[in-house]
């Protein structure tokens, strides 16, 4: 993409009402524009990096074995009304009426209506165990959105709904799911720590809340220090080995970690003194095991080995997909701008023409744009009649993570300059070496 074709409004001046980081830094790169109290519009730039995070939730849940389909974002209220959550629920829920006097409602999330799927299609045993999700755009009507898409009324989110035949088979379920967590959040660049949370209206007794540590996060934590120096990394797993997944739960959960909603002052005085830490962090996600609350409540029940028909055990689990980006925001910046991480930057290379409408500059410039294309690489050209510190400030709002700097200066020595956007190291390379650099780094190789 070039850079004069591509519509990103970027804001030289920030917001008067973007108090916190990733606000600020998102209008400013022209990723969105907000149409209402807590509605964005996602421009291209922010567009790109929302699906790029929906990719990697996509790809580990089916790494995961679990089923992916799409619920619609309005609902019917009857089915709240028989799981008895459509009173209980609170003033966040839109509730609405359509033109022939139904009640309706714009769906916080989709347990009821998962339920009533399951039990409508699903009557044996044996087709269990089940994992549908599903990731779609929620609406919850805020008090004070604020934040940006940190704290929305209108955010796009992962949920997935397990069907199991045992509380044991549910406890599996749970612990797939956050390995699967583990592996998302480490692919986008973030440490997110499981941490014992409130279950809140969605109920059950199990739930582990994913929450990146961050100065503006709304929650307080506690947790022992031990716990950051935790990698999943590139290990292999069987998410249909109880023992495996059980393994990582243990090791990721075993030390003590809890919002201040579910903090206890006596246990968190076990930990050694000096491996003690509060600080803030921002939710990004939550798995819960609810058991036979909603099948209980709705019928959902299958016919065991037995010939008895009893209620399956149940769990959710949730993803902040569009929350996720200015969570990597917060985790990932400097006073210049953002600095994306690999996994989900919305370009993987730009490239700044020092001089534009020189033959030899231009002619090399095209030369990169088309060798990165080649390999599948989306670079952002920057071909704009600017002026060279205009186009680096452009770049280093934006944040993407490599960056190749093509002059006349450079090219009369046959070298361009590639630079780290995190580091801000450069080095002189042939055009050809920098490409291979850039795709070593995004793990490709020449064609």
């Amino acid at each position: 993409m070039r850079l004069s074709r591509y519509f990103m409004p970027v804001l030289r001046e920030t917001p008067a009402e973007a108090q916190i980081v990733s606000h600020r830094y998102m209008l400013r790169a022209g990723m969105i524009k907000q149409a209402a109290a807590g509605i964005y519009s996602w421009l291209p730039l922010g567009y790109k990096v929302l699906r790029n995070i929906e990719k990697i939730v996509h790809e580990e849940q089916q790494r995961a074995g679990h089923i992916p389909m799409l619920m619609p974002t309005l609902q019917s209220a009857d089915l709240w009304k028989e799981s008895g959550r459509y009173d209980a629920y609170g003033p966040e829920m839109l509730r609405f009426k359509d033109r022939q006097d139904r009640e309706m409602l714009y769906g916080p999330t989709n347990e009821e209506m998962i339920t009533d799927i399951f039990r409508s299609h699903v009557g044996s045993y044996k087709d269990l165990p089940m994992t549908l999700y599903h990731i779609q755009w929620k609406f919850r009507d805020e008090m004070r959105p604020r934040f940006g898409v940190m704290r929305g009324r209108e955010f796009l989110m992962k949920d997935g709904y397990n069907f199991d035949l045992t509380k044991e088979d549910a406890l599996h379920a749970y612990n797939r799911h956050l390995v699967s967590y583990l592996r998302s959040y480490e692919r986008m660049g973030l440490q997110a720590i499981p941490m014992r949370a409130d279950s809140g209206p969605i109920g059950g007794d199990d739930t582990h809340e994913f929450l990146v540590l961050a100065e503006t996060g709304e929650s307080e934590v506690f947790y022992d220090a031990e716990i950051t120096d935790l990698k999943f990394g590139d290990r292999a797993i069987d998410y249909d080995s109880v023992e495996q997944c059980q393994a990582v739960l243990e090791e990721f959960t075993s030390r003590y970690a809890r919002t201040d909603e579910t903090h206890d002052a006596a246990l968190f005085e076990q930990v050694p003194e000096a491996r003690r830490r509060v600080a803030r962090g921002i939710e990004v996600g939550q798995i819960f095991y609810f058991g036979t609350k909603y099948s209980d409540a709705m019928g959902a029940t299958v016919t065991d080995e037995t010939g008895a028909k009893v209620p399956v055990h149940m769990g959710s689990h949730g993803i902040g997909v569009s929350r996720l980006l200015g969570a990597i925001i917060e985790a990932n910046h400097d006073d210049k701008g953002i600095i994306w991480p690999e996994g989900v930057t919305p370009f993987h290379c730009g490239i700044v023409n020092l001089k534009q409408g020189d033959a030899e500059a231009d002619a090399a410039c095209q030369a990169l744009y088309d060798a990165l294309n080649a390999l599948g690489l989306e670079s952002l050209y920057d071909d704009r009649e600017e002026r060279a510190g205009a186009k680096f400030a452009t770049m280093d709002l934006i944040g993407l993570p490599w960056r190749i700097t093509v002059g006349p200066r450079g090219l009369k020595n046959g070298v361009v300059e590639l630079t780290s956007r995190r580091t801000g190291e450069s080095e002189e390379l042939s055009p050809e070496v920098a490409v291979e650099k850039v795709a070593a780094i995004y793990g490709l190789t020449q064609r």
